[in-house]
């Protein structure tokens, strides 16, 4: 009966432990595109990135563009309007990025959210920059950037910046 009662137990023990869950770090974004009252309106073209300390490309997380044809041409002509992005890491890719590349969003607030299980998996503990460009058709273009540690360490890490045109209110939030 002792021979049952030990692996039972262990048994359960162990169940036990594979029903906690596994926490990831989490790095959560939101982007406000803002409406502008200007005459003939496009949706901006944004990129969204992470720079190292040495401001090489440590991760793309998303770029929105207009992935249908038009009379103008495919969507793809206008990404090098994002011209920091296009420069540091956009030229060497093939869109579409399954997982990174999305289409135009409209005026109001865009919620993202990364793991290092996911999207930042390769990235190493340290000093880091999140980048947030757009671009818009008949528009101006805007970079913003806001400085960041990875992972958060105990406790979550919040910080925003705040565009003048292209872009609204970016918030950052790191969390262990």
């Amino acid at each position: 009966m002792s021979k049952i009662a030990v692996p039972v137990t262990l048994t359960i023990a162990l169940s036990g432990l594979l029903g906690v869950p596994a926490y990831a770090a989490q790095l959560d974004v939101s982007v406000e595109i803002p409406k502008l009252n200007v005459a003939e309106y496009h949706r901006p073209y944004v990129a969204i990135w992470v720079e190292g300390a040495d401001q090489k490309v440590a991760a793309n997380l998303s770029v929105w563009y207009q992935h249908k044809d038009t009379a103008e041409g495919h969507g793809t002509k206008w990404l090098p309007d994002l011209r920091q992005w296009w420069r540091k890491t956009g030229r060497t890719l093939k869109v579409p990025v399954d997982g990174v590349t999305g289409p135009t969003k409209p005026v109001g607030k865009h919620a993202l959210s990364f793991t290092d299980k996911q999207q930042l998996a390769g990235l190493a503990p340290g000093e880091y920059t999140l980048v947030v460009e757009a671009a818009r058709e008949v528009g101006g273009r805007e970079l913003l950037k806001i400085p960041f540690t990875w992972p958060a360490q105990g406790k979550p890490q919040n910080a925003s910046a705040q565009g003048s045109s292209e872009l609204g209110a970016v918030t950052l939030a790191v969390k262990p």
